[in-house]
């Protein structure tokens, strides 16, 4: 009698396991969109909005890395001429502007003066 309601526990664990194991899984899966998905379309969604709303006289840095100021937003709304010093103008992809300059320059002196 002992052996064999030891044998219908052991049988039963694995299932209620089975099903520690979906809400672990489930929860995994939740803390990985919430600190890795969700913020990367946060910020890509932010990015489009700066694109569109760019204007002549913007300062901004391309993903590349080259910091400018926009002097014309070209009529196929796409592209961009930016000035990256006085007399030397660069024709780009909206989608390769980065930042807004301004955000750039802000954004190390923030972290300087947390570390105060």
């Amino acid at each position: 009698m002992i052996q064999s309601s030891l044998f219908v526990l052991l049988q039963a664990s694995p299932a209620g396991g089975s099903m520690t194991s979906m809400i672990l899984l489930g929860g995994m899966i939740l803390v990985f969109w919430l600190f890795m998905i969700r913020p990367q379309a946060k910020k890509a969604k932010l990015a489009k909005k700066f694109q569109e709303e760019m204007q002549k006289g913007d300062k901004v840095v391309t993903i590349a890395g080259i910091h400018g100021k926009i002097n014309k937003v070209n009529e196929d709304g796409t592209t961009v001429d930016i000035e990256t010093s006085p007399g030397s103008y660069l024709k780009i992809e909206k989608s390769a502007i980065s930042i807004e300059w301004t955000q750039a320059l802000n954004k190390p002196a923030t972290a300087a003066a947390d570390k105060k």
